[in-house]
């Protein structure tokens, strides 16, 4: 927080601390959770699994891992002020927050859905980031635009965390540079604790936006879902994903990503094969 608030020094923006917090943005019980959807996905292509299974394929996978996810998260549009309630049912491109929404059916089966896990049909309410992520698929032909009911937003900002952003990948990126692994088990510390308590914790009594924390999270599902659409138009199979950094994928991937440890770049984990060998 000390590092935040040293990166909002003369910043163009005044944000909120502490706004009013909605209903929808409050937990139902300590344990529980409020009635926001962030997109979270847990997905595996069930044609692939059940050829494999049969015998039918023989393929070959490797499991990549996305580099400082929530950091790069940070470069998202969040509301700057507390959030005012609309039912216009539009879209505004220079606000942000939570919006309910009825989400369009889902029909393709080689690409998960960008609203995560969720398999419960009916209206919801989903972030920023998931809303744009619908509309961008419904201009490429993915899919029909949500419906809107309505929202909860405020004029908003990208670079509200962006100079902190840039210290720690800055910070990051020479740790890795000079073998300093302490430090950069300290920087993912910084961001990780960062996003996990600026909602509604007893560990960070500096700040309380819910909104932020979901709307970061659901960057971090957003991005991940848009490397595997980028691998699936070049052309590679892909096969599962899930959590918020882990892509599996068959083919070439090396031809459509860099390997490497930089945010830009993604880190092979592990590989496996699927389906019996034929040969």
């Amino acid at each position: 927080m000390t590092l935040f608030a040293a990166s909002r020094v003369g910043g163009r923006y005044e944000h909120t601390e502490f706004p009013p917090t909605q209903d929808i943005l409050q937990k139902r019980s300590q344990k529980g959770a409020d009635q926001i959807w962030e997109g979270r996905p847990k997905w595996r292509s069930t044609e692939i699994h059940q050829a494999a299974r049969a015998g039918h394929i023989h393929l070959g996978v490797t499991t990549l891992d996305i580099n400082g996810a929530y950091l790069a998260a940070l470069k998202t549009w969040l509301p700057i002020g507390r959030l005012t309630h609309t039912e216009t049912g539009a879209h505004d491109p220079k606000r942000a927050g939570v919006h309910r929404i009825t989400p369009p059916d889902w029909t393709l089966t080689d690409l998960p859905s960008p609203l995560g896990a969720r398999q419960e049909p009916g209206p919801l309410w989903i972030t920023e980031p998931t809303l744009r992520l619908l509309l961008r698929c419904a201009r490429q032909g993915l899919c029909d635009a949500p419906v809107i009911h309505e929202s909860w937003t405020s004029g908003a900002s990208e670079g509200l965390l962006e100079k902190m952003r840039r210290a720690l990948a800055d910070t990051r990126k020479t740790a890795i540079e000079t073998g300093d692994d302490l430090t950069l088990d300290y920087i993912k510390a910084m961001y990780s604790k960062f996003v996990s308590t600026i909602g509604e914790s007893t560990a960070n009594r500096e700040i309380r936006r819910p909104d932020w924390m979901h709307i970061i999270r659901s960057q971090a599902f957003a991005n991940l879902w848009m490397k595997a659409n980028k691998a699936h138009t070049a052309g590679l199979t892909v096969v599962e994903m899930s959590g918020t950094d882990e892509l599996h994928i068959a083919g070439e991937w090396q031809s459509v990503f860099a390997q490497g440890r930089d945010l830009s770049q993604v880190k092979p984990k592990y590989t496996y094969t699927l389906g019996k060998d034929e040969a």
